[in-house]
This record gives C-alpha cells, sequence and structure tokens, in this order.
C-alpha cells in the first residue's frame, strides 16, 4: 500500500501516523508538509516509519505540488486543514489551504487516468453550525448553517462540496467532531477562543487515538479487499460514542477537576458566548464504529491519560482559584477573540452574532445561580430532562423521507427537497437512484447551481451565498426555506433580520455596509 497524507503534523496526523506504525501493509508514504522541522517531530513517536516515508515540502495550493504528492499512491488521506484560532486571525491561510488546497488536490487525483488514487476527505462538524437543547441531535444530511464569521466552517464547506461534485471514482467524506488531544488545554489558554463555547452546546467528542485507529482501519480493511461497496461515495459523521456526549460546560468542567475545581470556580456565566458555536450529538455516529471497531476512549479516559503525561496539572490545587482565574482566564477577556474584548470595542456584529445584540449580552447574569445550565435541567427559561435529552434522539423534516434507500430516490423526492427549500428542480429527468447523476437547482433567490442528488439529499448541502462570499444571510433564508428554518430558529429569532458580512480584509461589515465580492 502506498499512501499520500497531507496534514500528519497536525494533531489528528501525528495520531494517524502512530497507527500506521501497526500497519504491515504499508509499503510507502508520501508526506506533505510545510517544513521540514514539524516532520522531525514526528520521528519521536513513528520511528518505524521514517524509512519509508518520502517528505515533500510544499503548498498543497499548489497542483504540480499534488500532482507530485499523489504520483504512484493508492490512496489520498487529506487532513491538511488551518482551524481556530488560526483560521480566526489569519483567514488568508485558511482559504488557501481548505479551498484553494482542496480544489489543487482533488484536480490532482482526477487527472489520473489509470488507477486513481481513493480519497479519504476529513471534513468537519463545524458545517451543521450551533446547536442547542432543541436539536441537540444530528446526522449527515441536515443542513449546512455554519456560523456567521467561522471562516474556518466556509472554508471546509466549500472544499468539502469540491469533493462532493468531483470526477473521482472512490471518495469519502469524515467529518470530524470535536476532537480531544494532548495538547488541547495548552491551545485553548493562549486565545479567546474558549469563550466561544456556548455553556449548554451539545458536544460529542472523541479522542485523537481514535480518530487515527480509525484511518488505519479503513486503509487496513480496504486494502485487504474486505471492505463494504457502502462505504465509498459517502460522507460520515465520526463521533465518540455515547460515553462522550456532554456540553460545553462539561467539558471546562471536567478539565479544571484536575486542579481541584470546577467551570464555576474559574468562569462567570456572562464570559461565554449564547450561540455561534458548532456542536452535536450524532444521531448516525455508530455507522463508521460499526464498520471499523474504533471507539475505546471516553472524556473520562482523556483526562486520565492528561493528567499522567502533564503532572504539573496537579499542582493547580495547591494554587488559590482567584490566582489561577485571574492569570489564565480573566486575562483572556481582553483578548481580541474574546466577547468581552468586543464588548469593549464595540464590535456589535459579533455580539449580534453570538449573542442576539450587546443589549442581550450585557443582561447575562454574572452570578451561576441565576444562569440555567441545561446539565442541571434548565435551558433558556425552560424545564428540560437532561438526561432523556442525551439518550433520546431528535430529527428534523429534510423534505423527503430520509430513511428510503439511495436506490428508491425519485423525482417528486428531488423536487419535494428544492421546494422545501425555497427553490426548485430544474432538471426534468432523472433515473430513479441515479443519485450521483449532476442536477441543476434553483434556489428562492433565483441563482442556479450544479449539484447531484447525493450532495443536496443526503450530504446536506443546498446553495446560498456563503458558498461564493463570507455572507452569511440565513436570518432572510429561513423565513421561505423550511429545511433551514427547523435548526435556524432554535436559537434565532423569526423576526431577525441580521446580514453577516465580511470585507476584503476579514472584518465585519456593519448592517448596511459594503459586501464583499
Amino acid at each position: 500500500m502506498k499512501l499520500a497524507i497531507t496534514g500528519a503534523t497536525g494533531n489528528m496526523g501525528k495520531a494517524v501516523m502512530e497507527q500506521l506504525c501497526r500497519l504491515e501493509e504499508i509499503e510507502h508514504i508520501k508526506l506533505l508538509a510545510r517544513n521540514k522541522k514539524k516532520v522531525k517531530k514526528l520521528w519521536k513517536t513513528c520511528k518505524p516509519l521514517q524509512h519509508k516515508t518520502e517528505v515533500i515540502i510544499g503548498s498543497i495550493a499548489d497542483k504540480a505540488v499534488c500532482e507530485r504528492l499523489i504520483d504512484g499512491c493508492d490512496y489520498v488521506v487529506n487532513m491538511g486543514a488551518v482551524i481556530p484560532p488560526t483560521s480566526d486571525f489569519d483567514p488568508r491561510a485558511a482559504v488557501t489551504t481548505n479551498v484553494a488546497g482542496v480544489h489543487a488536490l482533488v484536480s490532482a487525483i482526477e487527472g489520473v487516468q489509470e488507477q486513481q488514487p481513493k480519497l479519504i476527505h476529513i471534513s468537519t462538524m463545524a458545517l451543521y453550525g450551533n446547536r442547542n437543547h432543541r436539536h441537540p441531535w444530528g446526522r449527515v444530511g441536515d443542513p449546512l448553517l455554519v456560523s456567521p464569521f467561522d471562516v474556518y466552517a466556509v472554508t471546509k464547506l466549500r472544499g468539502e462540496f469540491r469533493v462532493l461534485e468531483s470526477d473521482i471514482k472512490q471518495w469519502a467524506i469524515i467529518r470530524q467532531t470535536a476532537m480531544l488531544h494532548d495538547n488541547m488545554l495548552a491551545d485553548n489558554t493562549s486565545d479567546g477562543l474558549m469563550f466561544h463555547t456556548c455553556f449548554n452546546a451539545p458536544l460529542e467528542w472523541v479522542t485523537a487515538h481514535d480518530s487515527g485507529v480509525l484511518i488505519a482501519n479503513i486503509l487496513r480493511k480496504d486494502s485487504r479487499e474486505d471492505l463494504s461497496t457502502t462505504f465509498w461515495k459517502k460522507c460520515f459523521n465520526l463521533g465518540g460514542g455515547a460515553a462522550n456526549r456532554i456540553t460545553g460546560f462539561d467539558t471546562l468542567n471536567d478539565g479544571f477537576a484536575m486542579i481541584g475545581g470546577s467551570a464555576k470556580d474559574f468562569f462567570c456565566p456572562n464570559y461565554n458566548a449564547t450561540r455561534n458555536f458548532h456542536g452535536l450529538w450524532f444521531s448516525d455516529g455508530n455507522v463508521l464504529d460499526d464498520m471499523f471497531g474504533y471507539i475505546s476512549q471516553s472524556v473520562k479516559d482523556y483526562w486520565q491519560h492528561i493528567a499522567r503525561i502533564h503532572a504539573v496539572y496537579a499542582l493547580g490545587k495547591a494554587v488559590p482559584k482567584r490566582w489561577i482565574k485571574s492569570l489564565v482566564i480573566k486575562r483572556l477577556l481582553k483578548n481580541y477573540n474574546a466577547p468581552a474584548y468586543w464588548a469593549k470595542h464595540n464590535d456589535t456584529e459579533r455580539l449580534q452574532a453570538y449573542f442576539g445584540g450587546k443589549d442581550a449580552y450585557e443582561a447575562l447574569p454574572c452570578r451561576w445561580e441565576d444562569f440555567d445550565l441545561l446539565r442541571e435541567g434548565r435551558a433558556d427559561g425552560e424545564q428540560v430532562d437532561y438526561e432523556r435529552l442525551r439518550t433520546c434522539s431528535t430529527t428534523i423534516d429534510h423534505g423527503f423521507d430520509f430513511d428510503k434507500s439511495d436506490a428508491d430516490i425519485t423525482m417528486a423526492d428531488l423536487q419535494s427537497v428544492a421546494e422545501a427549500h425555497g427553490g426548485k428542480l430544474l432538471s426534468e429527468e432523472f433515473t430513479k437512484g441515479d443519485i450521483y447523476a449532476k442536477l441543476t437547482w434553483q434556489t428562492q433567490d433565483g441563482h442556479v447551481f450544479t449539484a447531484n442528488a447525493y450532495t443536496v439529499l443526503r450530504a446536506g448541502h443546498w446553495h446560498n451565498p456563503v458558498y461564493e462570499s463570507f455572507t452569511w444571510d440565513f436570518d432572510r433564508l429561513s423565513k421561505k426555506d423550511k429545511i433551514f428554518a427547523q435548526i435556524w430558529y432554535d436559537s434565532h429569532e423569526i423576526d431577525e433580520d441580521h446580514l453577516y458580512r465580511l470585507d476584503e480584509k476579514y472584518n465585519p461589515v456593519p448592517m448596511g455596509g459594503e459586501q464583499n465580492a
């Protein structure tokens, strides 16, 4: 087996490489990296692969580099991505890697006439946008309502669409959920990004280790010709299972337990966003695990692992909690990525996106006894049976019978979905079950786009301005789009009428300002 890998030096990439050390089928690996420094660190834990590995230095956005990377390979595993917080302060890098890079890589694979490599493309659950207790569960096929100002999610959305609509013969898209990795604590105490996590957001975690096991198991099984044909040309959610379905508050709480505290000791309820996050529990999270048996670690296992490898955190138990709150948490409130910073600098657009406006932000309570916590049975003034919510999945109406097989999809199904979106199916012919046939659709705005039935019905894509510009127009679109409305109005008022945009310098455009191209 010969592999081409991007993103091998990232947190998921390193976990994958460690698992590939155990894969006897590996003959040769080509790694694409931006510099040699990070690659050298890989050999500390992946030394058995060093003599089998060829390192190519270059940009994934360079098609010639991609052609060299994939030449002679059986599989391409694309984990290369610019993620938050880097995508927040360097959005151009996210566009280059997550969009232009995917286009270059896909084009290179499409250009292979004989023995075309198979592509495993890592996408993200951030495509689903914000969820709360009203629809905490989701599955592949749900609408993709990427959160306003989330450049990472937008660029990954565009990259995924390119893969879905490509001429690659065999591909698989895996939407990675929130990932627990060894550097997570350090990564989240250097930026205001942690304040984007809604305390009541549903989050399904998976460890980097288990993600690595999944990729290795896919390669092992397919190379032995033991993989079902139902895997390729499909999109999947990569989750961590029932034990890893918690909330944003639980995540912070579990982390602070290592130093003898809780989230309530170090955070105030008005520190964090109340919407505009990305997180959900997967009702179809068992699909990949049933096929590849990769889940072995829980959130509890992860924190025990972190306590072992970072024993220094235990020393925090001897430090007064008010000192830690001041030195570690409160200092980040001054960071450009924190809501408190937005309020101080009158960034009304972000306050609107993340809270529903400046007044809503300022009205948040300072005391935990005045804040509704989902895990304690309340959210947004409502009583919620939290344990029942975690075990009984919710669904939405996708505009057709979602449970019917691909082979039974008809023209009527396509028309029904288009109408539910407020648009039309323009194609006049469709062979029953031909879900990868190119079709022409029209949005409620009259925009015409091309996409196959799988992309729209099974992967949840429906064209809107965010596919072409950094423009989030879901307040308006949801008034006519019945599929969008089911999720969007869980955290937005029906009378909201806000257009979120970024200008050419990736700064928020005030309502009524110039729109970027």
